[in-house]
């Protein structure tokens, strides 16, 4: 038996087979083979067409079958992670009416900020527990204005996942989580936001049915299995955003835990058992996979831009060409803790959420010309770095979450022991790393929605934990010295 796992990203549609039994992945592809095109017909704009998902969906599909041997009717489910905040148009044929307008489209922000002002910040933080800014439910407020002959059109819309789904079942769908993501959902009321629509001008019947993020959400039909080489009647049983499907994919579930990836963002996405909203809207805050009214887990989702592009920056400019990052690392590591009194702001990658979309810039502080060296500055990059995630993880302690584990896929920033170990000692957590990826995850969501797994602790019992950090006791002083020198530093650059 085995679980068939999508996971929709910008750059490429990667596809995983997992077999049920072990949880091991049998194969694994992504399909196009160079990054997938954004169309920016407009400055601050980012479009994708819905259809070449498709077809990179289909090409990862028959590779994986064909090179894993299996059988199309040994897939007993699909599970399917996605691009968070996009919006699809489709009429009441299925037809997509336009490009997707994907995550990174800002075009939207006017009508997100008008919303938060006439909306008022008590109901939009206190029931949508975000602004609406720049998301779907902005997105497409925005086709409403600028393309009315479209909107007119709409039967239904969908985040890109839902999508997938639709094509792969015929049924248009979303989940809770989704409409979370959407800034649809009021949490004080367990629904779709009454409000929002209003203010908008979104008729309620434009919204998908709700299905349960695990559980049947339709299955194959005849014409996606012909054109997926599957057979018809396959359930699809989970989906879920690309960041709460890492944090499954990380077996992050309960409150306390932490979710973070630090590639050329940084994200830290931690859970938290109670609604509840940053004040500043300095976090975004969205259900997770496993939330319920009862029972609440809300993953908080801090986006920090400037870390890996920091890193690769001065490993282009302050070391020798050829200088790979093992080697960069073990040369910041020459420096002691607190790089000798060297901070470094990590914030030259545009405006940051967490610092009210203020934009102070990067920038070097307390360099000694006698005392410090290239090293030195290696070290303070990566621990400003570190230190920009403690400052989000600070305001997401004030919502309620106890930092215990930061789970982590062992990956870019990841594979630098200094940088894992100062999160360690500055945060208090125990960091473990994980061999894992998304298209795996959502493959064994796939399985706790089939209900193949009693729970996600079943599900998850093969994932290969590769190293566990525990705080330095000797360190921890020194790293706190030097976070608290590092603030001192930001709050002379950042007003407020």
């Amino acid at each position: 038996m085995y679980l068939l796992g999508f996971d929709i990203g910008s750059s490429s549609i990667k596809a995983a087979l997992v077999e049920a039994a072990s949880g091991k992945c049998v194969a694994q592809n992504f399909f196009p083979k160079t990054e997938a095109p954004i169309a920016a017909p407009r400055q601050g704009w980012a479009e994708q067409n819905p259809a070449d998902w498709w077809e990179n969906l289909k090409l990862a599909t028959h590779n994986v079958m064909e090179t894993s041997g299996i059988k199309a009717e040994d897939v007993a489910a699909i599970g399917i992670s996605y691009q968070m905040h996009g919006l699809v148009c489709v009429d009441k044929e299925q037809k997509v009416l336009r490009p997707a307008i994907i995550w990174c489209d800002s075009r939207a922000v006017p009508f997100g900020e008008q919303a938060f002002n006439t909306l008022g910040s008590d109901y939009c933080l206190g029931h949508l527990l975000n602004s609406p800014g720049n998301f779907t439910a902005a997105k497409l407020a925005w086709v409403r204005e600028n393309e009315p002959e479209i909107f007119e059109n709409i039967d239904k819309v969908m985040l890109p996942g839902d999508y997938i789904a639709m094509k792969l079942t015929g049924e248009a769908r979303t989940t809770l989580s989704g409409l979370s993501e959407g800034i649809f959902w009021d949490f004080q009321n367990n629904g779709i936001s009454e409000p929002l629509l209003r203010h908008f001008g979104i008729p309620r019947s434009m919204m998908a049915d709700i299905v349960p993020t695990f559980g049947l959400q339709g299955e194959t039909s005849e014409a996606a299995a012909a054109e997926l080489g599957l057979r018809k009647g396959i359930p699809v049983t989970y989906r879920a955003g690309d960041q709460p499907n890492n944090a499954l994919s990380l077996n992050v579930f309960n409150p306390g835990e932490i979710a973070s990836t630090a590639g050329t963002s940084g994200v830290v996405y931690g859970i938290i058992g109670q609604v509840n909203h940053d004040p500043k809207s300095r976090v975004n805050t969205f259900a997770h996979v496993n939330h319920s009214a009862e029972d609440p887990r809300l993953g908080v989702l801090l986006c920090i831009n400037g870390t890996g592009c920091l890193n690769s920056w001065v490993r282009r400019t302050m070391t020798s060409e050829g200088t790979d990052y093992n080697a960069m690392n073990r040369l910041a590591s020459a420096a002691p803790i607190g790089s000798d009194g060297v901070s470094f702001l990590p914030f030259g990658n545009g405006a940051e959420r967490m610092l009210c979309n203020q934009e102070p810039g990067a920038s070097l502080h307390g360099v000694n010309f006698n005392v410090h060296d290239r090293a030195h500055l290696l070290r303070a990059a990566q621990e400003g770095i570190v230190f920009a995630f403690q400052h989000g993880i600070g305001i997401m302690e004030s919502m309620g979450l106890q930092v215990s584990r930061i789970h982590a896929g062992h990956a870019n920033l990841f594979l630098s022991p200094l940088f894992r170990q100062t999160l360690a000692n500055v945060s208090g957590a125990v960091i473990e790393l994980y061999d894992t990826d998304g298209s795996v995850g959502a493959a064994k969501g796939a399985g706790i929605g089939a209900g193949i797994y009693r729970d996600a602790r079943e599900a998850f019992e093969s994932l290969t934990r590769l190293e566990v950090i525990e705080p330095n006791a000797t360190e921890v002083e020194a790293t706190r010295e030097a976070y608290a020198r590092w603030e001192d530093y930001l709050k002379c650059c950042v007003q407020g």
